[in-house]
């Protein structure tokens, strides 16, 4: 992995309907959690789920993160559904 990008990884329902596990994605500075989840739904199709009705739940380095949580290069950010009941 570069030391100017950072890795998105993406699972359970969402690594299935993206048909991706991982992209690698330059680091932008002040970038937040939330604007890489803004940049991917503008993507459009699958990817549009991201920023849908159903909220996305996110880790930045393997830790639970908010939307405002900055990442910077070499972060592994994490993206997947909200756990659900049965």
């Amino acid at each position: 992995m570069s030391n100017e990008t950072l890795t998105v990884r993406f699972f359970a329902r969402l690594r299935e309907e993206l048909d991706t596990e991982a992209l690698e994605l330059p680091a932008e500075p002040g970038l937040t959690a939330g604007d890489l989840l803004t940049q991917l739904a503008a993507r459009g199709g699958a990817w549009s789920q991201l920023q849908g009705g159903q909220p996305v739940m996110i880790a930045v380095n393997q830790t639970m993160a908010r939307p405002s949580t900055r990442v910077q290069a070499g972060d592994e950010v994490a993206f997947f559904p909200p756990v659900t009941g049965g």
